[in-house]
């Protein structure tokens, strides 16, 4: 049996202790399944009782810790084990799983009755006992509950699930439970919790008028206030300018297309996120969910030479994905998207300078936008599952063995993720750590030799023979919409000085200074900075804490001292010190704060 982490066990024995303590609490409980998650575990019932009040089913499980009971596993033959499951009709579905297929795995069953794989042959099932407790368990447990730390674990929610993730089966409770080595773990994991709940980008959304969810346009469909639409065109346009800057040309593609398209590119085979198509005129349209076929068809309206390669072409534009609606979240998980996306055209010897040049790119982006920790993702097939992709094993094989030197090459840190590429190609997802340390996937390098074959493109080479080019699909933020959620959350709403909707608060002590306001509000305004004047109608402290709130990084001052002598004085959000300044120098300081790159 493969051996666990000390954590991993302790987390698995919970859930078992936690099974343990309903059962005590509600005898009738039928019981699903309890594994280890990320930080912590769960478990699903059906309950005869509700659970109301997590804090008592958590001294019930500390009770059942102190008792110092041993965990006991052993094998036993499917007949005793439907003897001891008799009254749980979940644990006797996964003996029949285990005894027609020799897994639970609901995946690696589908594979098995595709005749994709062969059923596994279990003559006997591991069932661990602690207490009065059994459960039917492959192990992974601490030896004794006293190994169990009393204070480093809590419930924290009650949650819905359907029975095996499928909505056609019947829905349980799940419980969810945190679990760490030390008290100390466990309340610097809970203080991380609290601050992400004060940085949730959904909640600074609507406190700072930056994007709205509005139920008559529909779900996952975001709307962006003044504050937002200036946040996004700052983001997008600092993309764009890059890429001008590193030698991509712009295209522009439309939204909707035939349905022809995506059967060459092989979307309406094997992409489930389609939405339904549009009846015009006989003909079937698709709003697109990707913007690859438009860029290759774009590609193939020409004769192209090797000369004329590579070809960087970016388009930042939107797509539509008919993502579940459960699934759907604020705008990190959204149906309408906007990607910076690049479809480079080139030749096999160009690949790694490519990829060189995109990684460039990748470490300006976001080391200017405050990222600095990642790592790289390199996402292959999975061979075991043909039907996910197009393309012949010998390409993917070549494609991904590309990838994987060029990561090695960069000393990148690397993981690889098997099934995790695209249908048409393995591709590099790059994981940066935000200032919680949370982990997000932004970029995206995909290999692509499939989609070329498919579309038919080709270009003429030195020997005067035509041949496929190579296609680079990337995008650096990933999606417009998602990354700015994640940016929020980030800064939480405190954003530096260059992305601020509003840059600058300016304070005119009573209605003497307005028109001195308003004469610095034009100057500043001339070199394009962001302002807003806080008129007299409040005291000054009033609006300081107004402007604060709006999280305004710099607030200006300016009284009869500052009018006669054509200064300001500047105060920084969240500091107290004031700086007396002439308006040269006050502008200089500002263009400072804008990164150059």
């Amino acid at each position: 049996m493969e051996k666990k982490s000390k954590i991993y066990n302790i987390r698995h024995s919970l859930a078992h202790i936690l099974a343990y303590a309903i059962l005590k609490i509600d005898p009738e409980a039928k019981l699903g399944i309890g594994p280890v998650i990320e930080n912590g575990f769960f478990y699903d019932f059906i309950l005869k009782k509700p659970i109301n009040e997590l804090e008592k089913v958590e001294d019930l499980m500390r009770e059942i810790i102190r008792q110092k009971l041993d965990f006991k596993g052993k094998k036993i033959t499917f007949q005793e084990a439907k003897k001891i499951f008799k009254d749980q009709p979940f644990k006797l579905e996964l003996l029949e799983d285990l005894k027609k297929y020799g897994t639970t795995d609901f995946n690696e069953i589908l594979k098995i009755k595709n005749k994709e794989k062969k059923p596994k042959k279990v003559e006997k099932v591991t069932i661990y006992q602690v207490g009065e407790f059994i459960d039917l368990c492959r192990g992974g447990h601490v030896k004794n509950t006293k190994e169990v730390p009393i204070d480093a674990f809590k419930l924290v929610s009650i949650s819905g699930a359907y029975w095996r993730g499928n909505e056609k089966n019947p829905q349980m409770t799940r419980i969810y439970g945190l679990a760490f080595l030390n008290k100390k773990e466990l309340e610097d994991y809970l203080e991380k919790i609290k601050e992400a709940k004060e940085r949730d980008h959904r909640k600074l959304g609507e406190e700072l008028e930056i994007f709205k969810i509005i139920d008559e346009i529909g779900p996952g469909l975001p709307l962006f206030l003044p504050k937002g639409a200036i946040l996004r065109r700052i983001v997008e346009n600092f993309i764009t300018e890059l890429q001008e800057k590193f030698g991509y040309e712009p295209i522009w593609i439309p939204h909707i297309t035939k349905r022809k398209l995506y059967e060459i590119s092989g979307h309406i085979e094997k992409y489930d996120a389609l939405f339904p198509p549009l009846k015009l005129e006989d003909e079937e349209y698709y709003l697109k969910p990707m913007n690859c076929p438009h860029f290759m068809m774009l590609y193939k309206s020409q004769i192209r030479s090797y000369k004329d390669l590579p070809i960087r072409w970016t388009c930042t534009t939107t797509v539509y994905r008919y993502e579940k609606s459960g699934e759907l979240s604020g705008l990190t998980r959204v149906r309408a998207l906007t990607q910076d996306d690049c479809h480079i055209f080139l030749r096999e010897d160009q690949i790694e300078e490519e990829i060189d040049l995109i990684l460039k790119m990748i470490k300006i982006v976001y080391k200017t936008f405050g990222f600095n920790e990642f790592w790289a993702r390199v996402s292959v097939h999975d061979p075991s599952m043909k039907e996910k992709y197009i393309g012949e094993p010998k390409v993917w094989r070549k494609a991904e063995s590309i990838l994987k030197k060029l990561v090695k090459s960069h000393n990148l840190k690397y993981k690889i993720g098997i099934g995790e590429a695209a249908f048409y190609g393995p591709k590099i997802d790059f994981m940066f750590k935000d200032v919680l340390k949370r982990e997000w996937q932004l970029s995206t390098v995909q290999l692509d030799m499939n989609l070329p074959k498919r579309f038919n493109l080709t270009y003429i080479d030195k020997d005067g023979k035509e041949k496929n080019p190579i296609v680079i699909h990337r995008a650096i933020l990933g999606s417009t919409e998602r990354f700015l959620g994640i940016l929020i959350e980030h800064y939480g709403g405190n954003f530096p000085f260059w992305l601020s909707p509003i840059q600058i608060a300016i304070l005119p002590i009573s209605e003497n200074h307005l028109d001195y306001a308003k004469k610095l509000f034009e100057i500043l305004k001339e070199k394009k900075f962001r302002i807003k004047i806080f008129e007299p109608k409040e005291t000054v402290s009033k609006r300081i804490f107004l402007a604060e709130k709006e999280k305004i990084p710099e607030i200006l001052v300016v009284g009869d001292k500052e009018k006669k002598e054509g200064t300001v004085s500047l105060r920084e959000k969240g500091k107290k010190e004031i700086k007396e300044m002439k308006l040269d120098d006050l502008i200089e300081y500002f263009l400072n704060l804008i990164p150059k790159f």
